[in-house]
């Protein structure tokens, strides 16, 4: 068997690629830069779960916590059946990134099961995610390591987390601790427009770069991968600048129709029938064609390395805006430069979750609840500064805008640890 088949790069290959990448650049000081590079904690659990039939079922959970210098690990869980330790140190590590260019107080961490949940019944979901959380057990906290929702996670798997967790504190001490977790119901302390939060700050950054380019979203037309959360919601606020839907791919098909898509008949489609494969009002293409289609923005919101080198190529668009962590590889990014596509890299991009995640958090500290309102304008406040600093990282280290913010998360951390220095 050739070496391309025998040592694939994993995701976090691409990650520490990246990393090298601006490190040299910007001459990383050698101390921080061997911090950096290694996760902090690195916790596996193995753990049963009885299914509605009975039997006993073993599961695998995660959790990495890479770097908490700036303040609590944070990031998400997901549950797939592609997760695995590479994919979550990748993830821990770009959510310490992620919290350092958007200039938050969190370190970075991620977790998740290896299931499909598609194959359980909410009942055994419920079970699953809290026999997890009980076996995180002290590796979770509202003042040390705060999950989130990810792919195939939503505010009622939180739900199930939360009350887990504080089923083990004392009654005195379970009102104070109900920021352990992020992106909760309303109704359970969660925020407005955490829901949205991850595609609102994909369009508020789209925005931008039009304002830049004297880009008019009004005639632009768009492309997206993956068309849950975060897809959907992207999706759905660029159409309300008049920008026009064109073709949708997620697991079940990708569809397309050039004089643009209902994006709410759509999604009515997709809850209805799980998916976007046999929508009525557009027509089915291939993988191949979805990435060929001719638009303006493409919007990457699904798994990781779908820009690679086979299919880079494809893309007829002006700017790629990562709304997935880890959508583009190595080599994905040197095709883009070349054809000159712009990118607003997945660190930066889809930073919007991790931010509204904050003010949460920050909410549930003090015992307040802020209006839509106000959460959006914070969110804008904030993501339009972070895409300030990259731009000028960018044309001080002449590069590209990926590894302009990682120089951006990276000066903010040496600084950090100049300041702190290191125990003992």
């Amino acid at each position: 068997m050739s070496p391309e088949y025998t040592t694939k790069p994993t995701v976090y290959d691409n990650v520490q690629h990246q990393f090298n990448k601006a490190a040299d650049l910007m001459n990383l000081d050698p101390a921080v830069r061997k911090i950096l590079a290694q996760t902090t904690n690195e916790i596996v659990v193995h753990f049963p779960v009885r299914m509605d039939n009975g039997d006993i079922e073993m599961f695998t959970g995660y959790r990495v916590q890479h770097n908490n210098a700036l303040g609590p690990f944070k990031g998400g869980l997901r549950f797939h059946p592609a997760v695995n330790i590479h994919e979550v140190r990748a993830l821990a590590t770009w959510m310490t990134w992620k919290s350092a260019i958007v200039d938050i107080p969190f370190g970075g961490a991620k977790g998740g099961i290896q299931i499909d949940p598609a194959k359980y019944s909410p009942r055994e979901l419920e079970r699953i995610t809290r026999r997890f959380t009980f076996a995180l057990g002290n590796n979770i906290g509202p003042e040390y390591d705060i999950p989130a929702p990810d792919v195939n996670t939503n505010p009622q798997i939180m739900a199930w987390v939360l009350d887990t967790y504080l089923s083990t504190m004392s009654p005195q001490e379970r009102n104070r601790c109900i920021h352990v977790v992020t992106g909760k119901p309303i109704e359970s302390g969660g925020s407005l427009g955490r829901n949205k939060a991850t595609g609102q700050g994909i369009v508020f950054l789209i925005e931008q770069w039009a304002k830049d380019h004297s880009f008019d979203l009004s005639s632009a037309t768009y492309i997206v991968q993956g068309f849950g959360n975060v897809g959907g919601w992207a999706a759905r606020l660029l159409h309300r600048y008049g920008a026009r839907l064109v073709a949708v791919e997620d697991a079940t098909g990708a569809v397309a129709n050039q004089t643009g898509i209902d994006v709410a008949a759509l999604e009515e489609y997709a809850r209805a029938h799980r998916g976007i494969q046999g929508y009525p009002d557009a027509e089915p293409i291939d993988h191949h064609a979805f990435l060929s289609t001719h638009a303006d923005i493409f919007i990457p919101a699904a798994l990781e390395n779908q820009i690679t080198a086979a299919t880079a190529p494809l893309l007829t668009v002006r700017l790629v805006a990562e709304g997935a962590n880890g959508p583009t590889n190595p080599d994905g990014d040197r095709i883009l430069q070349e054809k000159g596509i712009d990118l607003l890299p997945d660190v930066l991009c889809n930073a919007g979750g991790v931010m509204v995640s904050y003010f949460e958090w920050l909410q549930n500290k003090r015992s307040e609840f802020w209006e839509l309102e106000e959460v959006d304008a914070k969110l804008r406040k904030r993501l339009i500064a972070a895409y300030d600093r990259v731009q000028e990282q960018a044309q001080k280290f002449a590069t590209d805008w990926r590894t302009a913010a990682y120089i951006v998360a990276f000066s903010r951390l040496t600084k950090v640890y100049r300041d702190r220095g290191i125990f003992p």
